[in-house]
């Protein structure tokens, strides 16, 4: 485990996490603000090994945790902890059936509380404006407005927050 809250446990990704993972990882819905290519199951096993193969290097800096709800030990989506050379970033994906139950507020600020402890100095996201749930949660948590931009891949316009720690 790499740590919890009250109802979520987030840790390692395993193998066994596939079908979920793959669930995830090949819905239009999850990934419209993302990516927006959703994957065959091949192309997700391939990416969920090389993730779980992430864990055993020395300088890694792309870390994506499993989100496990404690009550029924379901997979219900991912954590992303990434450094891109400045910025600490969370990003964080959940399977749809599983929206509107507020354990993005809650995997967040848990996420804050860990990055805490391992003493970072801040934390950014990066949200497509149309996404308001993901919006409303970083305003909720202080995180503050750094810039405006329309992003690369999906021409959409996004906001990069940031939130001192």
């Amino acid at each position: 485990m790499i740590f919890e809250t009250e109802r979520l446990l987030i840790r390692k990704l395993i193998l066994d996490d596939l079908a979920p993972f793959h669930q995830l990882e090949s819905n239009q819905n999850v990934l419209k603000y993302a990516t927006g290519e959703v994957k065959n199951l091949s192309e997700n096993k391939i990416e969920l090994l090389d993730l779980i193969e992430r864990y055993q290097k020395t300088y890694n800096d792309f870390w994506i945790y499993a989100i496990e709800r404690k009550s029924d030990k379901k997979f219900i989506g991912t954590l992303a902890l990434v450094k891109d050379g400045i910025d600490d970033e969370i990003g964080y994906r959940f399977l749809e059936k599983y929206w509107g139950n507020g354990y993005g507020f809650e995997v967040c600020k848990g996420t804050i509380a860990y990055c805490k402890q391992l003493k970072f100095k801040k934390l950014v996201g990066y949200v497509v404006d149309e996404n308001k749930a993901s919006v409303k949660i970083l305003e909720k948590l202080d995180f503050k407005i750094v810039k405006k931009f329309i992003s690369e891949g999906l021409q959409l316009l996004e906001t990069k927050y940031e939130l001192e720690l």
